[in-house]
């Protein structure tokens, strides 16, 4: 809780409130603290304060600010018009000076765009190794001057273009130093020049060819071991801008080798232990130190190249690539490309690193003041948003394209040394030489401290400043009015006047006792307050229902319960209203029981429910009635003879059919409509209701008798159904004989097709008639 973290910090004045954090406010009202509250009770959160009746115009709460003091607009270039401007024309950063009011705990943001310009200058420099695995590489750099202004002149109309070389230390064991190796390190009939660690050939210029002729002149040399001396080149590179001629524009620094380098602590091989010192030690264009000072390490390179707004194309062989890739991940800006075995790909090389490099966008920001944080949320190409790291951060910038990025300052404090002096902080994209500049004023102390009244008579004696409705105490004295000495806090007699008697505790063992006066402890919880004289009260002592102080119906003063309208009790937990005791009749408790607090109390113990309304053993209302309205409206049942006495509790209404029955809908008072059966099976209806505390029945004065049967009709069906029944099985019968005479027919039709014999004549008939041929009359055959 915010009022927590204000009431805990038991500031004793309006600037240590409102150091805390953005929500405490402090009340500047004379007349704001009761008695037993310490002057601390003053800051507190906004809400709380109002609630404490403090009054608006007397809360101090001083709020940050954020004032843009420059604000040019960011380059824009006209279409199809042909505009030279200057690099210090050109604007691609905006704002460029802004003054930040800061309140601890209250971010200030504030928004800064970036636009990559077109035509911007560019300054190139070429940092070439000449030991002698590079010869074949320096045969193709030496046209480098004009073709690669050719190229660039695409991108830009301003270009300019150096040289430089390097090789190694001029020491052992990196070179041979015998004269004459080191006169020709290189062996057989190669004629070398004499190494060297780094040598600016040719200051930037905007003349190719003259970079052509000088490079062209330029001789390999050579060295004992495979890594080389680049570091000491690159940071005299950077850190020698009159030498080199930097301006004050996009510069790159191409790094050409074929092998890896030395980095701090390997000068050590070769006795050189002083750190380098990242100074310029240039003497005719040549490092006259490399002798003196070690290697420089990679994060001191970073720095540097940083500090000059150098951006780094490291084109190297595909053996090295790995390494400088690792090295490209801890230098900010920095691009790597593969070279081939004879740098013969070296333009598109840069053009494509330089489009690489130029796309992307880095913020960095200087020092930041002890309590000072800062975080970036970046809104890139196409609404692309970012956080974190990735907020300081775009890719994928074209020429023309515009960024922004939200960038949040925050004071968790006020400066340590006591000043309120201004602070400067600077945040500039990487690899350019814009930037923002942020002055910083910090809000240590509330503005009515400015109309304080030192030696206060309101101070008791004088030994106080009266700031802010409050006692600001001189060393060395204490109390709300600044009464006591420290020396003087804890004596006897102080300590009789927090005492209600002289048998209870000092301030109820609730408090403290300072200078004779009570000054209550605080809760953990802000809203629960010890108050009086001797801290004999508080308001979370009271009793409770519903696990409620005051059952959530009152509040608690000095451990009593002081009930809210309409409820009563010790805890405030029983409540005068009676409409929870309304049953569905309007009756209250169902006219069976008795409305105590808003609760029921059932005095007929068959009743129960919150309104006394359910029976379980009760029969319902139509069974209840059902004897009495039988009696009355049709002179039976089973109180026909008793129903005078005991069924004359209702009004009984006739009414010819159920249409004229009261409708629910139609009643302002509750209505049960019933349907009942007597002895004879006849049915009546009827309604009951209770309206103004009369019972009314409404009754439908004719029975519903079901009708007898009619004999005949029913015999005749029957007898109608047996003969249908015994046709049908005849007719089944009979369907089912055709149907088998049917089978049995083609079954003999089919043996009958199947029969080998003649159908002309029986197979089993034999003629009566034989005949044979008497031998004696020849052929004449005899019958007999």
């Amino acid at each position: 809780l915010t009022g927590s973290i204000c009431i805990k910090a038991n500031a004793q004045s309006c600037g240590e409130c409102i150091q805390v954090a953005e929500t405490c406010g402090w009340c500047s009202d004379e007349t704001f603290l009761t008695v037993g509250e310490s002057k601390s009770a003053r800051c507190d959160d906004l809400e709380s304060l109002k609630k404490r009746n403090c009054d608006v115009a007397k809360i101090e709460n001083p709020r940050g600010s954020i004032s843009i003091d420059k604000n040019k607009p960011v380059t824009n270039r006209k279409k199809d018009v042909a505009e030279k401007l200057k690099p210090e024309q050109i604007t691609q950063i905006q704002p460029q000076k802004l003054t930040l009011t800061l309140r601890s705990g209250e971010p200030q943001t504030f928004e800064l765009k970036f636009k990559r310009a077109e035509d911007y200058p560019i300054d190139l420099y070429y940092l070439m190794d000449l030991s002698f695995s590079m010869k074949d590489d320096l045969e193709n750099v030496k046209n480098l001057g004009t073709d690669l202004m050719r190229e660039m002149q695409e991108i830009t109309s301003d270009f300019q273009i150096g040289f430089g070389s390097f090789v190694e230390k001029t020491v052992m064991p990196y070179i041979s130093t015998t004269p004459a190796r080191f006169k020709n390190p290189c062996t057989g009939n190669q004629n070398c020049t004499s190494p060297f660690s780094y040598k600016n050939v040719l200051k930037l210029t905007d003349k190719g060819d003259e970079f052509n002729q000088l490079v062209s002149q330029q001789q390999i040399s050579g060295n004992l071991d495979s890594p080389e001396g680049g570091f000491d080149a690159i940071m005299q590179v950077a850190v020698c801008e009159e030498q080199i001629g930097w301006r004050n524009v996009t510069r790159l620094l191409v790094f050409s080798t074929d092998a890896g380098f030395h980095f701090a602590g390997d000068g050590k091989l070769g006795g050189i232990v002083l750190p380098n010192d990242g100074k310029c030690h240039m003497e005719d264009n040549k490092y006259t130190m490399s002798h003196y000072y070690d290697y420089p390490s990679i994060a001191h390179l970073v720095q540097k190249l940083s500090d000059h707004n150098i951006q780094t194309i490291f084109a190297v062989t595909e053996e090295f690539q790995p390494v400088y890739k690792e090295l490209k991940n801890l230098i900010p800006k920095s691009a790597v490309g593969t070279l081939s075995s004879n740098s013969s790909n070296v333009i598109k090389l840069i053009i494509d690193a330089y489009n690489s490099l130029s796309s992307e966008v880095i913020l960095e920001n200087g020092r930041l003041p002890e309590g000072v944080s800062i975080t970036y949320k970046s809104i890139c190409k196409n609404g692309v948003e970012g956080t974190g790291e990735n907020g300081r951060k775009c890719s994928n910038i074209s020429i023309g394209d515009e960024v922004s990025f939200k960038i949040s300052i925050e004071s968790q404090k006020c400066p340590s040394n006591g000043k309120t002096e201004p602070e400067t902080i600077r945040i500039k994209p990487l690899g350019f030489t814009e930037e923002v500049e942020i002055v910083l004023n910090f809000i240590c102390d509330c503005q009515c401290a400015t109309e304080g009244e030192p030696d206060s008579k309101k101070c008791f004696e004088g030994n106080g400043t009266f700031e802010c409705g409050a006692c600001k105490c001189n060393d060395g004295r204490i109390g709300r009015l600044c009464e006591c000495s420290k020396d003087e806090v804890r004596t006897e007699d102080l300590d009789a006047n927090c005492r209600k008697d002289n048998g209870t505790d000092i301030c109820s063992n609730n408090g403290d006792c300072v200078c004779g006066t009570c000054e209550c402890k605080k809760r953990e919880n802000p809203a629960e307050i010890y108050s009086g004289k001797y801290c004999e009260c508080d308001n979370f002592n009271c009793d409770r229902s519903n696990n409620k102080l005051c059952g959530g119906h009152g509040r608690c003063e000095c451990r009593k319960c002081i009930c809210d309208a309409n409820y009563t009790g010790s805890a405030c937990d029983c409540s005068l209203e009676t409409s929870t005791c309304l049953a569905k009749n309007g009756q209250i408790c169902n006219g069976r029981g008795t409305c105590d607090c808003g609760i029921c109390k059932c005095t007929n113990p068959k009743f129960q429910g919150p309104t006394c309304e359910i029976c379980p053993t009760c029969p319902g209302v139509c069974a209840e009635h059902k004897d009495c309205v039988q009696c009355r409206a049709f002179e039976a049942g089973e109180k026909k003879d008793t129903c005078e006495r005991d069924c004359s509790y209702f009004q009984l209404i006739k009414v010819k059919d159920r249409n004229q029955l009261p409708q629910p809908t139609d009643q302002s008072f509750p209505l049960t409509h019933c349907k009942e059966r007597d002895a004879n099976d006849c049915w009546f209806y009827y309604t009951y209701a209770i309206r103004n505390d009369t019972k009314e029945v409404y009754v439908v004065e004719t029975l519903e008798c079901p009708a007898g049967p009619d004999i005949i009709p029913i015999v005749a069906g029957v007898v109608a159904g047996i003969v249908l029944i015994g046709l049908a099985l005849l007719l089944i019968w009979k369907l089912l004989m055709i149907i088998h005479d049917r089978r049995e027919f083609a079954k003999f039709e089919k043996e009958k097709m199947n029969a080998k014999w003649d159908t002309q004549g029986n197979p089993i008939y034999k003629s009566p008639i034989n005949q044979f041929q008497n031998p004696s009359y020849g052929n004449k055959a005899t019958a007999l």
